[in-house]
Protein backbone atom coordinates (compact mmCIF):
# COMPACT_ATOMS: atom_id res chain seq x y z
CA UNK A 1 0.00 0.00 0.00
CA UNK A 2 1.27 3.54 -1.14
CA UNK A 3 1.24 6.36 1.62
CA UNK A 4 -1.26 8.74 0.06
CA UNK A 5 0.80 12.36 1.11
CA UNK A 6 -1.95 14.38 1.35
CA UNK A 7 -3.74 12.34 3.45
CA UNK A 8 -0.73 11.88 5.68
CA UNK A 9 -0.54 16.17 6.30
CA UNK A 10 -4.48 16.17 7.16
CA UNK A 11 -3.61 13.66 9.94
CA UNK A 12 -0.73 15.39 10.93
CA UNK A 13 -2.88 18.59 11.37
CA UNK A 14 -4.99 16.72 13.43
CA UNK A 15 -2.55 15.61 15.25
CA UNK A 16 -0.79 18.60 16.26
CA UNK A 17 -3.51 20.88 17.08
CA UNK A 18 -5.70 17.76 18.89
CA UNK A 19 -8.80 19.00 17.37
CA UNK A 20 -10.93 18.33 14.06
CA UNK A 21 -12.46 21.59 13.68
CA UNK A 22 -8.89 23.80 14.14
CA UNK A 23 -7.29 21.82 11.82
CA UNK A 24 -10.04 21.85 9.57
CA UNK A 25 -9.66 25.93 9.70
CA UNK A 26 -5.56 25.31 8.91
CA UNK A 27 -5.83 23.53 6.17
CA UNK A 28 -9.20 25.04 4.86
CA UNK A 29 -10.95 22.33 4.01
CA UNK A 30 -14.72 21.68 5.40
CA UNK A 31 -14.57 19.47 8.86
CA UNK A 32 -16.41 16.28 7.73
CA UNK A 33 -14.24 15.93 4.56
CA UNK A 34 -10.83 16.03 6.82
CA UNK A 35 -12.98 13.49 9.24
CA UNK A 36 -13.18 10.98 6.20
CA UNK A 37 -9.88 11.70 5.26
CA UNK A 38 -8.65 10.65 8.40
CA UNK A 39 -10.66 7.31 8.29
CA UNK A 40 -9.76 6.88 5.28
CA UNK A 41 -5.97 6.75 5.76
CA UNK A 42 -7.18 4.68 8.88
CA UNK A 43 -8.96 2.16 6.36
CA UNK A 44 -5.68 2.04 4.57
CA UNK A 45 -3.31 1.14 7.06
CA UNK A 46 -5.47 -0.84 8.83
CA UNK A 47 -5.28 0.68 12.58
CA UNK A 48 -7.09 3.28 14.27
CA UNK A 49 -4.57 6.33 14.40
CA UNK A 50 -7.20 8.64 16.94
CA UNK A 51 -9.25 8.13 19.56
CA UNK A 52 -11.96 10.38 18.82
CA UNK A 53 -14.55 12.11 22.21
CA UNK A 54 -17.01 14.88 21.46
CA UNK A 55 -14.03 17.71 23.13
CA UNK A 56 -10.80 16.74 21.30
CA UNK A 57 -9.22 13.61 19.97
CA UNK A 58 -6.03 11.70 21.21
CA UNK A 59 -3.04 9.47 18.96
CA UNK A 60 -3.35 5.77 19.61
CA UNK A 61 0.07 4.09 19.92
CA UNK A 62 -0.45 4.11 16.18
CA UNK A 63 -1.10 7.37 15.79
CA UNK A 64 1.95 8.69 17.94
CA UNK A 65 4.44 6.55 16.08
CA UNK A 66 2.70 8.16 12.93
CA UNK A 67 3.04 11.50 14.16
CA UNK A 68 6.86 10.93 14.33
CA UNK A 69 7.47 9.03 11.17
CA UNK A 70 5.05 11.95 9.38
CA UNK A 71 7.65 14.38 9.09
CA UNK A 72 10.72 13.07 8.08
CA UNK A 73 8.24 11.79 4.92
CA UNK A 74 6.78 15.09 4.34
CA UNK A 75 9.98 16.67 4.38
CA UNK A 76 11.43 13.87 1.90
CA UNK A 77 8.85 14.01 -0.01
CA UNK A 78 9.52 18.05 -0.62
CA UNK A 79 12.56 17.38 -0.98
CA UNK A 80 12.45 15.19 -3.96
CA UNK A 81 9.59 17.38 -5.62
CA UNK A 82 12.59 20.34 -5.39
CA UNK A 83 15.07 18.51 -6.38
CA UNK A 84 12.77 17.24 -10.10
CA UNK A 85 12.00 20.96 -10.20
CA UNK A 86 15.48 21.85 -10.02
CA UNK A 87 16.38 19.46 -13.03
CA UNK A 88 13.70 20.29 -14.76
CA UNK A 89 15.52 23.79 -15.24
CA UNK A 90 18.83 22.56 -15.22
CA UNK A 91 19.57 24.15 -12.40
CA UNK A 92 23.07 22.94 -10.27
CA UNK A 93 21.53 23.01 -6.50
CA UNK A 94 23.16 22.01 -2.88
CA UNK A 95 20.80 21.73 0.07
CA UNK A 96 22.53 22.35 3.25
CA UNK A 97 21.16 21.54 6.93
CA UNK A 98 22.66 23.23 9.27
CA UNK A 99 21.30 22.46 13.56
CA UNK A 100 19.59 24.62 16.05
CA UNK A 101 21.87 27.93 16.66
CA UNK A 102 24.50 26.57 13.90
CA UNK A 103 25.31 29.60 11.25
CA UNK A 104 26.67 29.01 7.54
CA UNK A 105 26.74 32.55 6.01
CA UNK A 106 30.72 32.67 6.09
CA UNK A 107 30.84 29.08 3.97
CA UNK A 108 28.07 29.90 1.87
CA UNK A 109 28.87 33.67 0.96
CA UNK A 110 32.86 31.82 0.74
CA UNK A 111 31.13 29.67 -1.87
CA UNK A 112 29.07 31.03 -3.70
CA UNK A 113 32.05 33.25 -4.86
CA UNK A 114 33.37 30.72 -6.53
CA UNK A 115 30.47 28.58 -7.56
CA UNK A 116 27.84 31.51 -8.38
CA UNK A 117 25.61 28.86 -10.91
CA UNK A 118 25.08 26.87 -7.52
CA UNK A 119 21.70 27.15 -6.36
CA UNK A 120 21.65 27.01 -2.76
CA UNK A 121 18.80 25.72 -0.29
CA UNK A 122 18.96 25.95 3.36
CA UNK A 123 17.26 23.88 5.54
CA UNK A 124 16.70 24.25 9.29
CA UNK A 125 16.96 20.40 10.90
CA UNK A 126 15.46 19.88 14.39
CA UNK A 127 17.72 18.87 16.79
CA UNK A 128 16.23 14.97 16.48
CA UNK A 129 16.22 14.73 13.06
CA UNK A 130 19.99 15.90 11.94
CA UNK A 131 21.67 12.57 10.81
CA UNK A 132 18.25 11.87 9.31
CA UNK A 133 17.92 14.49 6.71
CA UNK A 134 21.15 13.57 5.18
CA UNK A 135 20.58 9.91 4.84
CA UNK A 136 17.16 9.88 3.50
CA UNK A 137 18.29 12.66 1.12
CA UNK A 138 16.81 16.02 2.18
CA UNK A 139 20.11 17.46 2.76
CA UNK A 140 23.26 17.01 0.69
CA UNK A 141 25.55 18.27 3.57
CA UNK A 142 24.85 19.11 7.42
CA UNK A 143 26.78 20.98 9.62
CA UNK A 144 25.53 19.34 12.84
CA UNK A 145 26.51 19.22 16.55
CA UNK A 146 27.09 15.94 18.29
CA UNK A 147 25.35 13.69 19.24
CA UNK A 148 23.50 11.92 16.36
CA UNK A 149 23.70 8.60 14.97
CA UNK A 150 26.37 8.81 12.56
CA UNK A 151 25.72 5.72 11.13
CA UNK A 152 26.10 5.80 7.35
CA UNK A 153 27.51 9.63 7.46
CA UNK A 154 31.19 10.59 6.54
CA UNK A 155 31.93 13.55 9.16
CA UNK A 156 34.84 16.38 9.14
CA UNK A 157 34.97 17.81 12.71
CA UNK A 158 35.06 21.63 12.55
CA UNK A 159 35.55 22.44 16.27
CA UNK A 160 33.84 22.37 19.63
CA UNK A 161 31.55 25.03 21.74
CA UNK A 162 30.84 24.75 25.51
CA UNK A 163 27.98 24.40 27.35
CA UNK A 164 25.47 26.38 29.13
CA UNK A 165 22.95 26.85 31.50
CA UNK A 166 19.61 28.86 30.41
CA UNK A 167 18.20 30.76 33.36
CA UNK A 168 15.39 33.33 34.21
CA UNK A 169 16.56 36.46 34.64
CA UNK A 170 14.77 36.25 38.07
CA UNK A 171 16.93 33.14 39.45
CA UNK A 172 19.27 33.57 42.20
CA UNK A 173 22.30 31.79 39.81
CA UNK A 174 21.62 34.23 37.44
CA UNK A 175 23.89 36.92 39.12
CA UNK A 176 26.15 34.54 39.13
CA UNK A 177 29.29 35.11 35.88
CA UNK A 178 29.96 31.50 35.74
CA UNK A 179 28.27 27.82 37.56
CA UNK A 180 30.14 24.58 38.10
CA UNK A 181 27.97 21.58 37.72
CA UNK A 182 27.49 20.97 41.63
CA UNK A 183 25.58 25.06 41.89
CA UNK A 184 23.22 23.17 39.73
CA UNK A 185 21.91 20.18 42.60
CA UNK A 186 18.50 20.43 43.54
CA UNK A 187 17.59 22.69 40.19
CA UNK A 188 14.89 21.26 37.65
CA UNK A 189 17.06 20.67 34.97
CA UNK A 190 14.79 19.76 31.60
CA UNK A 191 15.64 17.04 29.49
CA UNK A 192 13.99 14.73 27.61
CA UNK A 193 13.38 12.27 30.95
CA UNK A 194 11.73 14.76 32.73
CA UNK A 195 10.32 17.72 30.20
CA UNK A 196 9.92 16.79 26.63
CA UNK A 197 10.14 20.16 24.52
CA UNK A 198 9.77 19.57 20.63
CA UNK A 199 11.81 22.96 19.50
CA UNK A 200 14.06 24.84 21.29
CA UNK A 201 11.78 27.60 21.62
CA UNK A 202 9.31 25.30 23.57
CA UNK A 203 12.50 25.10 26.06
CA UNK A 204 13.11 28.29 26.69
CA UNK A 205 9.55 28.81 26.79
CA UNK A 206 9.37 26.48 30.10
CA UNK A 207 12.85 27.85 31.29
CA UNK A 208 11.06 31.69 31.63
CA UNK A 209 7.86 30.25 32.91
CA UNK A 210 9.72 28.88 35.65
CA UNK A 211 9.26 25.29 35.44
CA UNK A 212 13.13 24.47 34.91
CA UNK A 213 16.53 25.16 33.83
CA UNK A 214 18.27 23.95 30.17
CA UNK A 215 21.59 23.10 29.64
CA UNK A 216 22.39 24.18 26.38
CA UNK A 217 24.71 24.61 23.88
CA UNK A 218 26.60 28.63 23.71
CA UNK A 219 25.74 28.99 20.13
CA UNK A 220 21.65 27.72 20.95
CA UNK A 221 21.39 29.91 24.00
CA UNK A 222 23.12 32.98 21.75
CA UNK A 223 21.00 32.66 18.78
CA UNK A 224 17.53 32.89 20.95
CA UNK A 225 18.29 35.14 23.24
CA UNK A 226 15.81 37.29 24.70
CA UNK A 227 15.39 39.71 27.55
CA UNK A 228 13.77 37.58 30.16
CA UNK A 229 16.70 34.50 30.16
CA UNK A 230 20.57 34.66 30.60
CA UNK A 231 22.71 31.93 30.35
CA UNK A 232 25.93 31.58 32.40
CA UNK A 233 28.97 28.69 31.53
CA UNK A 234 29.20 25.78 33.58
CA UNK A 235 33.02 25.09 33.66
CA UNK A 236 33.40 22.05 34.38
CA UNK A 237 30.76 20.43 31.79
CA UNK A 238 32.00 18.35 28.45
CA UNK A 239 31.70 20.29 24.99
CA UNK A 240 29.44 19.69 21.99
CA UNK A 241 31.67 18.59 19.12
CA UNK A 242 30.51 20.37 15.84
CA UNK A 243 31.30 19.05 12.08
CA UNK A 244 30.24 18.88 8.20
CA UNK A 245 28.72 15.47 7.68
CA UNK A 246 27.45 13.75 4.09
CA UNK A 247 25.69 10.30 3.53
CA UNK A 248 28.50 8.02 2.40
CA UNK A 249 28.39 7.12 -1.60
CA UNK A 250 26.65 10.88 -2.06
CA UNK A 251 27.48 11.17 -5.37
CA UNK A 252 26.81 14.81 -6.06
CA UNK A 253 29.59 16.61 -8.10
CA UNK A 254 29.10 19.92 -5.93
CA UNK A 255 29.37 17.90 -2.68
CA UNK A 256 33.10 18.07 -1.82
CA UNK A 257 33.76 21.68 -3.42
CA UNK A 258 31.55 22.60 -1.23
CA UNK A 259 33.20 20.72 2.41
CA UNK A 260 36.53 21.94 1.08
CA UNK A 261 35.56 25.73 1.27
CA UNK A 262 32.73 25.25 4.33
CA UNK A 263 35.99 23.47 6.26
CA UNK A 264 38.21 26.03 5.98
CA UNK A 265 35.62 29.01 6.26
CA UNK A 266 34.22 27.81 9.41
CA UNK A 267 36.82 26.56 11.11
CA UNK A 268 38.59 30.14 10.72
CA UNK A 269 35.66 31.77 12.25
CA UNK A 270 35.83 29.45 15.04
Amino acid sequence: MDLDLRKLRYFTAVAELGHFGRAAEQLHIAQPVLSRQIRALEQELGCALLERTTRAVRLTPAGEQLQKDAPGVLAAAHAATQRTHGAARGADRLAIGFAPGLTLSTAVRAYTQTHPGVEIELLHLKWYDQAEALRDGRADIGYLRRPFDGEGLRTVPIGSEPQVACLPTGHPLARRRRLVRADLDGEPVLDPATRRATTIEEKFELVAAGVGIALVPRSVARYYARPDLVHRPVTDTGTFELCLAVAEGRQHRHVQDFLDVATSALTERR
